[in-house]
């Protein structure tokens, strides 16, 4: 016998924060502020990297591509975050959630590879720094982050299309901002045992094994440079992975909170709003691009200098 497709939802209602009009209000305010910060931060990384050729080294190409990351991940959902705020219809279609299933969960996938072979580079710059030109040369760094874009790609692929061809029969309403694949999942009207397993499998592998990563990284760098004598020395070799490591802690802390805190005993689509989810969700994925370039601006001064040198610059070629 045939599987028939029982799919009959065409669209999503995308609950946010309907009923609190003056709440989306505020939201839409500060949502689009921070968006214009996370252009304007992220692609200054970006275009100082690729105009300084100081900058030309391993640990800022792994950030140029974190800032066009966070880029396209905030671009994925933001923009119709926005026009829902101010639309009396939040609903988006069938295919354009899948859109941007794929898209929002393939940028965090990457980025939390990216984040782990970050980690990977600051290890070998501080505890082999005689190697360090060797080990992460560009025939090494540029497969490294373009396998972490290939790595999110296929696993977002894979989770996508296992969601997308589970029956929605009814219920179309994700208590959410966007498109978010567990919410989504949560909806069908067939049994998703399987969807979690491979959910879970992948979090494992593309979650946790990076910030295993990290954190073995960061141990032997906490025991390498406890062995510098000079608290100068320490002071510096800290001060080239505090940057890393202070996104680390931002963007794997709420991501942990968000998919590995207990469940409580009401679903992703209740009735009730889940604020506190909500808000949580929005620091995730609006915050935490927002501050990376600040971080990594404030507590370096390469990226400064390089700024400066590049304003500096261009002042006076206007002057001449």
């Amino acid at each position: 016998m045939e599987k028939t497709n029982e799919t009959s939802v065409t669209e999503f209602f995308l609950k946010g924060l309907s009923g609190y009009p003056r709440l989306e209000i505020i939201f839409f305010v500060l949502i689009l502020v921070m968006y214009v910060v996370i252009l304007l931060g992220n692609g200054i990384l970006i275009v100082i990297s690729i105009l300084d050729p100081h900058l030309h080294t391993p640990m800022y190409f792994f950030l140029s591509n974190l800032s066009f990351l966070d880029i396209c991940y905030t671009s994925t959902s933001i923009p119709s975050a926005l026009v829902s705020f101010l639309s009396e219809r939040k609903t988006i279609s069938f295919s354009g959630c899948a859109v941007q299933m794929f898209l929002g969960l393939a940028m965090g996938t990457t980025e939390c590879v990216l984040l782990g072979m970050m980690a990977f580079d600051r290890y070998v710059a501080i505890c082999k720094p005689l190697r360090y030109p060797t080990i992460m040369s560009k025939a090494a760094y540029v497969p490294m982050a373009a396998g972490s874009w290939v790595v999110g790609g296929v696993n977002s692929l894979v989770q996508t299309v296992l969601v997308v061809r589970l029956p929605f029969c009814r219920n179309n309403v994700i208590n959410h901002f966007t498109c978010e694949i567990l919410a989504v999942m949560k909806l069908a009207c067939a049994d998703i045992s399987g969807n979690e397993f491979t959910m879970l499998v992948a979090t494992t592998l593309f979650i946790l094994t990076p910030l295993l990563l990290i954190f073995v990284s960061y141990t032997l760098i906490i025991f390498s440079i406890l062995k510098i004598h000079s608290a100068e020395g320490r002071s510096k070799a800290f001060s080239t992975c505090s940057a890393h490591l202070t996104v680390v802690i931002i963007f794997y802390g709420t991501i942990l909170f968000m998919y590995m805190k207990p469940k409580s005993k009401e679903s992703l689509n209740s009735d009730k709003l889940q604020a506190t989810d909500k808000l949580i969700s929005m620091f995730y994925g609006v915050m935490t691009p927002m501050m990376n370039p600040l971080i990594y601006s404030l507590r370096n001064k390469d990226v400064k200098q390089s700024v400066k040198h590049l304003l500096g610059r261009k002042f006076f070629s206007k002057q001449m």
